[in-house]
């Protein structure tokens, strides 16, 4: 399958090594506005022709599929069109800025008959896949409380411009650090949210949150925290899972840990390959969706994600607790 990439940024090289190391894949043209990141994306993915308009590559008869990784509010009009030129798509996460753009997306990629899938990466990355399994044996019992924190940086400068557009982004921190945070949650709690209560704030002189809070309930009972934090004097990317007969910790940077009683055991320890390691996983699972199988991150689930940091923007500027299920029964 020859995969045009739409964004030739931070993770492009990861998308080109996981094309290059699977059987039946490979990136056979990109596309950026900048010529001179499209220029170096294209020689390490062995010299492919660079387009500077998407719709220019669509019709080059060079791609059978892309990957759309480009600012959040440019998703929709990618991938309609992807679907429109019968191209299969991974969008990455998240989804779309709004609902309706996410339904659309759906809409036009079945109604064309192409593949769709969202890049939500966490769903792939080794820590979190141990925790998955170990959980899934049965010998923690259930899920109880899920609390999550990452650390990031919001400040001017620190990324790219459009990052800090809420027209672009379609918010801040919580759009895209706490998209991976509320898609890892409800991966592990299981159930989708009833509940959300969050807060905000709006730290150097930026139009987009560079931090936040949410708290969510979730339908079977659990009980979820998570916290984006700007700039901190300590960074972190941590999970803790807590279940009713211990508590797992996934991490990245230090693997996956349990406690039981006590007693610590290491279940993984990271590795040096592991965010690569889980892009050419995610590039795996889009291949067997074009054949025909169901994506590892179902839709509905990714589109649950944009209606929960929506749900806390809502939230954090009402300053209440949002019920999402009467929001849902409202907007149908």
């Amino acid at each position: 399958m020859r995969i045009g990439l739409i964004g030739a940024g931070a993770v492009a090289d990861f998308h080109i090594s996981a094309a290059h190391t699977l059987e039946g894949a490979e990136i056979s043209a990109i596309c950026d506005l900048d010529d001179a990141v499209a220029s170096r994306a294209a020689a390490a993915a062995g010299g492919v022709p660079v387009f500077e308009d998407y719709r220019d590559m669509y019709a080059s008869g060079l791609v059978d599929a892309v990957v759309v990784n480009t600012p959040h509010a440019l998703h929709l009009p990618m991938v309609q069109d992807a679907a429109a030129a019968g191209l299969h798509v991974l969008v990455e996460k998240p989804m779309a800025t709004s609902l309706d753009d996410c339904d659309a997306m759906v809409q036009a990629c079945q109604d064309a008959g192409v593949a769709f899938t969202v890049g939500h990466i966490q769903h792939f990355m080794p820590d979190k896949i141990a925790a998955r399994e170990l959980i899934d044996s049965g010998e923690l019992g259930d899920v109880v409380l899920v609390r999550d924190y990452r650390s990031t940086d919001y400040r001017p400068g620190s990324r790219s411009d459009w990052f800090f557009s809420k027209k672009m982004a379609g918010g801040g921190a919580l759009i895209n650090i706490g998209g991976h945070c509320l898609d890892r949650c409800l991966w592990f709690g299981g159930g989708r949210a009833t509940e959300v209560f969050a807060s905000t704030a709006h730290r150097f002189d930026t139009e987009v949150e560079t931090d936040g809070n949410i708290a969510l309930r979730l339908d079977n009972g659990v009980g979820v925290s998570i916290s984006v934090v700007s700039d901190p004097p300590l960074k972190s990317d941590t999970m803790f899972i807590v279940c009713e007969k211990g508590v797992v910790v996934a991490d990245p940077r230090r693997g996956t840990l349990l406690q039981v009683d006590g007693a610590s055991r290491v279940i993984r320890e990271p590795q040096p390959d592991d965010i690569q390691s889980a892009f050419t996983a995610q590039m795996k699972d889009f291949l067997s969706v074009v054949a025909g199988d169901e994506p590892e991150v179902p839709l509905e689930h990714a589109r649950h994600v944009v209606e929960l940091v929506l749900s806390s923007y809502r939230s954090s500027l009402e300053k209440r607790t949002i019920d999402v299920e009467r929001q849902h029964a409202t907007a149908s």
